[in-house]
């Protein structure tokens, strides 16, 4: 029959299973702590024009490391106007340097993050056979019913647009034929769709890497138009976000570099 002595010894925790118990539950508190402060998710506004190769970037970034990006496109004055009453984004890749700026001194965005991470160029762009053969005649000669481009107000290409038509002197010959997208995407439907025979849109948006430009495009010279120079900026919310600084670090690399420049855009390492 156990004694009361026997009874106690059996109950009893062995050291060793409590030693080991005890080193279990701290692998998996670390291993634990390890994947919440470096597996994170990022939320990123970025401006239209750059949505295919932001997206090709995202896809590179997340295989290289353990972090979820949450991408939201739009025109960048009303993602500047989103950020500006409250959005939850980290980063801000903007079409221009001014609104980044403006956050900047505004208190959103984290002075001294803001860089360039790429430039933009502008293209006159039609599918229609008719206008197969683009050049500036194609606009002075006035031939077509409806000519598309961004909002001028909201979107830096659609302020480029107007800089080129005013440089052509045909702002006002040309403003009835106008139509505006919400931003350079919209504007890209409207061509695409035939619903306006010519429109302004950003060479990343027809440029299909190995095939070349879809339709047919006139690249407007550069001296049309004042650079488009693309900003970003890490914001207020992601102050704290490894993942965003880490995301920052990863597009101004070799490998985003290279992507970004297989859209059609230019980088450039200067980041005021």
């Amino acid at each position: 029959m156990a004694t009361q002595q026997d009874r106690d010894t059996q109950h009893a925790e062995h050291p060793i299973a409590s030693t080991l118990t005890h080193y279990l539950s701290l692998l998996v508190f670390a291993f634990l702590t390890a994947s919440s402060s470096h597996a994170d998710d990022i939320h990123i506004a970025v401006a239209s024009n750059f949505t295919s190769a932001m997206k090709e970037v995202t896809k590179a970034f997340e295989e290289n490391t353990s972090h979820q990006v949450k991408l939201s496109f739009g025109s960048s004055g009303k993602l500047y106007a989103q950020i500006s009453h409250g959005a939850p984004f980290e980063l801000f890749f903007s079409a221009d340097q001014s609104k980044p700026i403006a956050l900047e001194k505004n208190g959103l965005a984290i002075k001294g993050s803001r860089f360039t991470y790429a430039e933009g160029s502008l293209a006159l762009w039609t599918v229609k056979d008719s206008f197969a053969d683009l050049t500036e005649k194609t606009l002075t000669e006035r031939k077509y019913r409806k000519l598309a481009l961004a909002n001028p107000r909201l979107a830096p290409y659609g302020q480029a647009a107007v800089e080129v038509l005013n440089e052509l002197n045909l702002a006002s010959t040309t403003r009835k034929k106008w139509v505006q997208g919400e931003n350079i995407s919209q504007t890209y439907q409207f061509v695409s769709t035939g619903n306006a025979e010519l429109g302004f849109v950003a060479l990343s948006q027809i440029l299909n890497h190995d095939k070349g430009i879809k339709g047919s495009a006139w690249i407007i010279p550069h001296n049309l138009y004042k650079p488009i120079r693309q900003d970003a900026v890490l914001l207020m919310k992601g102050k704290s976000s490894q993942a965003a600084r880490e995301f920052m670090s990863f597009i101004t690399g070799n490998q985003a570099r290279t992507i970004i420049e297989s859209h059609g855009y230019k980088t450039s390492t200067n980041s005021q």
